[in-house]
């Protein structure tokens, strides 16, 4: 894993989170998925990291990444619309 205040380390993972959250955003406003399946979407990507069987020296990475997800879901943008 890269230097977390490298740039050029992080910027591949922001740019996969930002195409990802579009792409679940678009889905919801062109009612191909309702709200809650993608809400759904992202619970089951948390609990994967949330649960999952992770090295001690990971544990920490995946909490961040399940708190990035749980504030992608209390966001309160288009994908939380009815």
């Amino acid at each position: 894993m890269g230097d977390a205040t490298d740039p050029k380390a992080i910027a591949p993972g922001l740019a996969a989170l930002s195409i990802c959250e579009s792409i679940l955003i678009s889905l919801a406003d062109l009612k191909i998925a309702s709200a809650k399946e993608v809400s759904g979407i992202l619970e089951d990507a948390a609990a994967v990291h949330r649960n999952g069987d992770q090295a001690i020296q990971d544990q920490a990475l995946h909490r961040e990444v399940v708190a990035v997800i749980e504030r992608i879901i209390a966001g309160g943008n288009s994908i939380n619309k009815p």
